[in-house]
């Protein structure tokens, strides 16, 4: 019997999740902000709701308003627990 939860990977590939950055102010970390709609149980009106993750970026390649690709690794810090896979979209410039 197994039993298999939907938040999970498939046991041996990492969790990713795609996000705008919203800060590149710390030296090779960025701030990613992923936002998510559902429907709520009670009211049924649509919720949005908002998750920052730290991400590793040892190039320090990505800047605020990039769409990046994130996956799931080992502790690096406290807070540091997703690393930068890819940039998906760069922001535009303005």
């Amino acid at each position: 019997m197994t039993t298999e939860k939907t938040a999970e990977a498939p046991r041996g590939q990492r969790k990713t999740r795609v996000g705008v950055v919203v800060s590149d102010k710390m030296d090779k970390t960025v701030v990613v902000s992923i936002t998510r709609r559902f429907m709520h149980t009670k009211y049924k009106k649509y919720v949005k709701t908002r998750t920052r993750f730290k991400v590793h970026d040892p190039n320090s390649e990505a800047k605020t308003g990039d769409r990046v690709l994130i996956e799931e690794t080992r502790p690096l810090s406290k807070d540091k627990r997703w690393k930068l896979k890819e940039i998906v979209e760069k922001a535009p410039v303005v």
